[in-house]
C-alpha cells in the first residue's frame, strides 16, 4: 500500500512539474523605452556587469550608424520578445521589449539596446541571430 501511495504521489509530482507554464498575461513585464530628464530617450540596464562591458568590451558608438543600429534592433527585439512570450530562456529574458520602429529613439539609446543584446550574449552565452558576428564574442 505505501508502495503504491509513493508511486501515485512521484507521478503527480511528475505531472505537475511537466506541465508547461505559458506566461500569464496579467504578471508579464515589459521594458519601456523612457524619456530622461534632458528629454532624450534612455533605457537603463539594471546589472553591475553591463556598464562593465559597456566601457570595457563593447565597441565604440562611434562604429556604428543610427540606420544600421535601429534595423539591428527591430530584428532582435522580435527575437527577444518571441523568447519571452515562448517562455524560452526564463532565466534570462524576464520582460519584453517595447520597441516601436517608427519612433525616433537617436543613436544613444539604439546603441545602449543593441549592447543589450550583446551583452547577455557575452555574459550568458544567448545566442541571437540578428547580432553581427562581431559582437559575438
Amino acid at each position: 500500500m505505501k508502495k503504491a501511495f509513493y508511486l501515485l504521489a512521484l507521478l503527480a509530482v511528475f505531472t505537475i512539474s511537466c506541465t508547461p507554464q505559458k506566461p500569464n498575461p496579467e504578471n508579464q513585464t515589459v521594458m519601456k523605452p523612457e524619456k530622461n530628464d534632458d528629454g532624450e530617450w534612455d533605457i537603463d540596464v539594471i546589472d553591475s556587469q553591463y556598464d562593465y562591458f559597456l566601457n570595457a568590451i563593447a565597441k565604440p558608438m562611434s562604429m556604428y550608424t543610427e540606420s544600421y543600429l535601429k534595423t539591428r534592433n527591430q530584428f532582435l527585439v522580435s527575437e527577444w520578445n518571441s523568447y519571452y512570450y515562448s517562455g524560452r530562456y526564463r532565466n534570462v529574458i524576464e520582460s519584453a521589449i517595447d520597441y516601436d520602429p517608427n519612433e525616433n529613439y537617436g543613436l544613444k539609446f539604439e546603441y545602449k539596446l543593441y549592447q543589450v543584446f550583446a551583452y547577455v550574449h557575452w555574459k550568458y552565452g544567448l545566442r541571437m541571430q540578428g547580432l553581427s558576428a562581431t559582437d559575438r564574442r
